[in-house]
């Protein structure tokens, strides 16, 4: 007997499913789970088949067909680190560093992240919610299905509610699901110049409780949506011993940690997430051996961010190779922001991540898809094209799911569904 569902895709080139257990290590990174002449059913927003067409045409009727015609489908992209919600440019900034100048020279000057603070403390919460409106629907023409969202432009705790209302108002209307990250401990405040244990213990006791009281009566609390807590553990940001209070009195509200380490010096950082349980470890340009080591014994998805790199014209890049030989779980994001990434497309930072980082197509997307979803907490419903995960999926103007990364300065991406349901982007 035909079972009706709400959409059937048939007559794919490719359906690449990301599938299998996550995140992925190993010779697993280099497996996407391809199928040939490939369909997929849905029905109620989830997946209930993924097959050739040939067996799926002969199971189910749907309510909407689609013959993808020589097309890939592959998952929706999710972007697991994104600084979206902010006011202003640095596109100034962005001369001075093409003459020379570096990150912590532009920071030192009250540049960099204190130069978009300023903005964003002047932004109403409607400005910060339209112009995160823009940027969201540009990311979903590229294929980005789920987005996480930090704070850390305001600096202070009208500034990080803020900013946090913010993301919630994107949530209840953007195309993509959102997850936020409190990222009070992003920079020094020019009010706590040359006291940086005095902004600290304002972060420790004052604005990570709103946060967390905040997130209780949110919409994302709501859904069972994670808030994680974020520090950038970086040399002229803040030391190994300011970032552990951070995390750890983040711990003690219910925050799960990430952090920003070792994007230029090491700080302990790498090691500090493995100690929390952070689900994420994010940059890890400058980690030692020994700390790559154990967080590829651990559970701390590595997030690399080469679109920093490229943006800021480095030709150092986070050893994405010896992560993978390591065994290390790893993950890619565009770490969009106005000042080092202003990157909103994950098939750019997959093309960069293969050409400099050495990674195949395969492990690029694997990356970008269910790996990256590990490192929001949301492994278990997306990020790849499994039975009875949430139908997030794009197809692919493209006979082969390689061509993602081989073509620069074009987005193949034709169509994108999220639970199921066509965007129109």
């Amino acid at each position: 007997m035909t079972e009706i569902v709400d959409l059937l895709l048939v007559n794919a080139a490719q359906v690449v499913t990301c599938a299998g257990p996550g995140p992925k290590r190993g010779a697993a990174l280099a497996d996407v789970g391809a199928i040939e002449h490939g369909a997929i059913a849905v029905a109620d927003g989830r997946i209930v088949a993924v097959g050739p067409t040939a067996e799926l045409q002969s199971r189910f009727r749907g309510r909407v067909h689609l013959d993808v015609a020589g097309k890939i489908i592959c998952p929706g992209f999710v972007d697991c680190h994104t600084h979206l919600v902010f006011a202003g440019d640095r596109v100034d900034e962005f001369e001075r560093k093409l003459a020379g100048a570096s990150y912590q020279e532009l920071l030192a000057a009250g540049g960099g992240i204190l130069s978009t603070m300023r903005a964003t403390r002047a932004a109403s919460l409607e400005e910060l919610v339209a112009l995160g409106q823009r940027r969201l629907h540009a990311m979903a023409r590229l294929g980005t299905t789920t987005v996480e969202i930090k704070s850390g432009y305001g600096l202070n705790t009208d500034g990080e509610l803020k900013i946090l209302a913010a993301i919630e108002r994107l949530a209840a209307a953007a195309p993509q699901d959102i997850v936020p990250t409190f990222l009070a401990a992003h920079a020094l405040p020019p009010e706590f110049a040359g006291d940086p244990d005095g902004y600290i213990e304002l972060v420790c006791e004052e604005m990570l409780p709103a946060a967390a009281t905040w997130y209780h009566d949110s919409l994302f609390g709501g859904l069972g949506l994670p808030l994680f807590n974020d520090v950038f553990c970086e040399q002229g940001v803040f030391d190994y011993a300011q970032s552990r209070r951070v995390l750890e009195a983040g711990l003690n509200v219910g925050l799960r940690p990430k952090i920003h380490a070792d994007e230029f010096v090491s700080l302990g950082g790498t090691r500090l997430a493995v100690e929390l349980g952070a689900i994420s470890a994010d940059h890890l340009d400058a980690t030692p051996p020994e700390e790559m080591t154990m967080l590829a014994a651990s559970q701390t998805i590595a997030v690399l961010l080469p679109g920093v790199n490229f943006h800021l014209g480095s030709r150092h890049f986070a050893q994405a190779r010896r992560w993978v030989e390591a065994g290390a779980a790893i993950a890619l994001a565009t770490d969009f922001n106005p000042g080092s990434a202003p990157i909103l497309s994950l098939p750019l930072v997959m093309a960069i991540a293969c050409r400099y980082q050495r990674l195949t197509p395969a492990e690029a997307l694997n990356a970008v898809t269910l790996n990256a979803a590990h490192a929001i907490g949301l492994g278990d419903r997306l990020g790849s094209l499994e039975v009875g995960k949430q139908a997030d999926l794009l197809i692919v103007d493209a006979p082969d799911y390689r061509h993602l990364a081989y073509w620069l300065g074009d987005n193949l991406v034709a169509a994108v569904f999220k639970a199921g349901k066509p965007l129109e982007v």
